[in-house]
């Protein structure tokens, strides 16, 4: 069975659930029989496999898939459901096994200076991401230098997700590299797009911080602001990191997931099928059955 802390929850059991090792309550007395099994599965390692990921739609997406297809190879998958600070710090610490997604080398560049020592890239599985701000095409701008020229139809506001993530602290720094007359609001990536589905059903002008790969580029028409300072960066590449020894702990796991490749049209249409779905698990399970060649070039034994 699955276990998923939500974002809230996260913030108030870190200490206790991430933070902590974990306590043993005093053994039962055992019989011979009882205590030859049980050394026996401790001599085969623990099955389960801690997954965490951030709330943005391709870390969901992957995040359940993942999930899926580990149960199926017969692991005990316990999701976690956080800001990404807090994971960073959990897989650095030991405390989580893999964190789904991490964006290199502009977006989570300063977690990485911060962890990287202390845990280990398990695959690149998208390699032309990218990060910025992001207009629907009717809005007559094309530069996020310009931006100073819409900002009362913008209320003086771009609409920002969660306030760890590595977007929103570079357009904390667009703002004042670009001297921004506008104010950066933390909301998150589900609220950011229920915004710009708001305001594109009203024509109205918005900006948001805005990532490729996503489905929001597939069901509206959306355009990047120009970058000419390069304060977001150019393509980025999704990773995939574990905590310090799992490779060898689960090197079939490990195996697998060094395989795991997406390309743009791939993604897209994993994130546009778990993006409405109630049910994330037959949504994988779906997107499975119409994708299987693909699903074959990670699960076949060379």
């Amino acid at each position: 069975m699955k276990k998923i802390i939500s974002v809230m929850a996260f913030s108030f059991l870190a200490a206790a659930v991430i933070g902590i090792t974990g306590c043993k309550k005093q053994a039962p007395e055992q019989n011979d029989g009882d205590r030859q099994a049980q050394q026996q599965e401790e001599s085969q390692g623990t099955k389960e496999i801690k997954l965490s990921y951030g709330n943005w739609a391709e870390g969901v997406a992957f995040a359940h898939l993942m999930e899926v297809m580990l149960t199926d190879m017969g692991y005990d998958v316990q999701m976690t459901l956080a800001d990404l600070g807090p994971l960073f710090a959990s897989v650095a610490e030991g405390n989580q096994d893999i964190m789904v997604e991490s964006w290199m080398p502009a977006t989570h560049g300063h977690y990485w200076e911060q962890y990287s020592k202390d845990f280990d890239e398990l695959v690149t599985w998208f390699d032309t991401a990218k990060i910025g701000l992001v207009v629907p095409d009717y809005v007559k701008i094309d530069s996020v230098a310009d931006l100073n020229q819409i900002k009362d139809g913008l209320d003086g506001q771009i609409t920002g997700i969660d306030a760890g993530a590595g977007i929103m602290k570079k357009t904390k720094q667009a703002i004042e590299d670009y001297s921004l007359d506008l104010e950066l609001l933390t909301s998150s990536g589900p609220a950011m797009t229920a915004s710009l589905k708001s305001a594109i059903d009203k024509k109205e002008p918005i900006v948001v911080t805005g990532w490729a790969p996503h489905w929001k580029f597939s069901r509206y028409d959306l355009k990047f602001l120009e970058d000419p300072k390069g304060v977001y960066g150019s393509t980025e590449r999704v990773v995939a990191i574990c905590r310090k020894g799992f490779k060898s702990d689960f090197p079939e796991v490990a195996e697998f997931f060094s395989k795991i490749k997406f390309n743009t049209a791939q993604i897209g249409s994993l994130m546009d099928v778990m993006a409405n779905a109630d049910d994330k698990e037959k949504a994988a399970k779906d997107w499975m059955k119409d994708n299987p060649a693909l699903i074959a070039t990670w699960t076949t034994v060379q």
